[in-house]
């Protein structure tokens, strides 16, 4: 999957870092509820990706990037026949915003240093590419789940974007 990937499934994903920290937020409703994760979501038809970054982040925490940076693309599909799902999402990092995070009927957020990040109560594919992101890389993955979204296979890499 490039760039290019189909409209439909394509997404964005937000952190907010400090020199210390990182800001996650809970999902408190839909997909991933009940885990930690940045911002972001779907792209809107005639959204472009950035856009949608900005319009996400705005409508999960209230705050506004003022500039950003891309660190990841991230390919995930769930491979059951009951409930399949695929995701390409568009990673970036921002250290420069306007307001403050506040919590919507869909995210509650929360600063974490970063030396003490909850992968446990993340995705699990997340332990496998934000350290390399939060150490300055860019990489591009591709993990696969099974039908309770536990994951199966993964592969990260230096981005190939880039």
């Amino acid at each position: 999957m490039t760039v290019g990937a189909h409209p439909d499934i394509r997404r964005t994903l937000l952190f907010l870092l400090t020199d210390e920290q990182i800001l996650l937020a809970m999902k408190k409703r839909g997909f991933g509820v009940g885990k930690w994760n940045g911002v972001g979501g779907k792209i809107e038809a005639g959204e472009s990706i950035e856009e949608a970054l900005v319009r996400e982040c705005q409508e999960e925490i209230g705050v506004t990037p003022v500039s950003w940076q891309k660190v990841a693309e991230l390919d995930f599909v769930q491979d059951s026949d009951a409930n399949p799902w695929h995701m390409y999402v568009h990673a970036y990092i921002s250290k420069v915003w306007q307001g403050d995070p506040a919590e919507s009927e869909e995210m509650k957020p929360q600063w974490y240093s970063q030396s003490t990040i909850p992968y446990e109560k993340m995705w699990e594919d997340d332990v496998y590419w934000l350290p390399k992101v939060l150490a300055g890389g860019k990489v591009s993955g591709k993990f696969t789940f099974d039908a309770n979204d536990c994951l199966k296979r993964h592969e990260v890499s230096p981005a190939g974007w880039v």
